[in-house]
């Protein structure tokens, strides 16, 4: 079977990655990454190699550096990790001005986002005119949520109006669940600790519940975004202080979560260099708890929990925050094995530990050089 070639594009707040697939291929050609978009300095990454550069002011700038390193290369076509697709999109999909028009409805539920995610799908068509694009979306992997998991307890005018919860991280899930293949159990919590951070219950792989909701705000804490809160404090702030909604969506994303319990800094490494300050060692006590109260409330709902795996920045190398949360996880018999776990080992339970414990380095773009592919092959360009 010929290779197809495909573009892979991930788009964070700050950051732009572009990866180059030949498809059946395992690994990528070609990775590209510039980080810090909107400060005064950049940092674009080749294979590896870092350097410092002046700033981007915006996703299409440094999507223009970007493809001037990639070169004459022509893919077959990309594809684009989108966080959301709401209730219209569950399925990989061919760019068309229908499909973006679609996600311009969604762009103020995730403002950190989908607004620049469609910036450079725009800007890519411009630069590369002959190049079909491809949409995969981060909300797929838990459509299939039951209804008890998806469903809010809101009125059903709300509930037609697409207000339920989607899920998110849904690509990290897809390539952790095809990495174990058979070493996959049947009830397994996944718990994606990064920037942010999210827990999945996986039946037989398949999402049947999951922290984040109808935004990517809900759930476990994160490093600046609270995750779960009481919806009357931003009431409370509105009435009390005269808040406006814009300065609330920037408090809870940019303000709270690590930051705001530790006061200095939402980044996990600075903060476990910083551990012994009491108001740092709360925020990653909290971090910890609530993450393992996540794996409890999962179990109960996949009517017990064979497996924990963790995926993510802080789940794939922050040895003591994982030791921190299998701490309180003994009652469902799991061991951790602490010498595996210093080295960041792809297993990290011991022998006779009741819940397999694993590190699964993920990869986004992996999942969506595979489903353009696959799109690719089903309706050639």
């Amino acid at each position: 079977m010929a290779s197809t070639r495909i573009l892979a594009v991930n788009v964070g707040s700050s950051s732009l990655r572009i990866d180059l697939w030949d498809i059946p291929g395992t690994t990528p050609v070609t990775v590209l990454r510039a980080d810090r978009i909107g400060a005064p300095r950049a940092a674009v990454s080749d294979g590896g190699r870092e350097e410092e550069t002046p700033g981007f002011p915006d996703h299409a700038a440094a999507l223009d550096a970007l493809l001037k390193r990639l070169g004459r290369v022509e893919p077959d076509c990309a594809g684009h990790r989108m966080v959301h697709g709401g209730p219209r999109h569950r399925e990989p999909a061919w760019v068309t001005d229908e499909v973006l028009a679609d996600l311009d409805e969604l762009a103020e539920l995730v403002p950190l986002h989908v607004p620049p995610a469609l910036r450079v799908i725009r800007h890519l068509g411009s630069a590369r005119p002959g190049l079909r694009q491809a949409v995969v979306f981060d909300t797929g992997f838990h459509a299939t949520l039951p209804a008890r998991a998806a469903e809010y307890a809101v009125p059903a005018a709300w509930r037609s109006a697409g207000i339920r919860r989607y899920g998110f991280h849904g690509l990290a899930c897809a390539d952790a669940v095809a990495q174990l293949g058979a070493e996959l159990r049947e009830r397994a919590v996944l718990l994606h600790l990064g920037a942010g951070c999210s827990a999945t219950a996986l039946r037989d792989g398949r999402s049947v519940d999951t922290t984040m909701g109808l935004t990517p705000l809900e759930g476990l804490m994160m490093a600046t975004r609270c995750g779960d809160l009481d919806p009357a404090v931003p009431l409370y702030l509105q009435r009390r202080e005269g808040w406006s909604a814009e300065q609330l969506e920037e408090a809870l994303n940019h303000e709270c979560g690590l930051l705001g319990l530790s006061g200095t800094s939402g980044d996990m490494k600075t903060l476990l260099d910083r551990g012994r300050e009491p108001a740092v060692r709360l925020a990653i006590e909290v971090f910890c708890y609530r993450a393992a109260k996540a794996v409890g409330a999962f179990a109960a709902a996949l009517g017990g929990c064979e497996q924990v795996l963790f995926t993510g920045g802080i789940g794939e190398h922050a040895a003591p925050i994982r030791a921190e949360i299998i701490g309180h996880l003994t009652f469902l018999g799991a061991q951790l094995d602490e010498r595996a776990n210093a080295v960041n080992a792809p297993v990290i339970s011991r022998p006779q530990s009741r819940v397999a414990i694993h590190v699964v380095r993920i990869d986004e773009g992996r999942q969506v050089a595979l489903a353009t592919a696959r799109l690719h092959r089903a309706r050639p360009a």
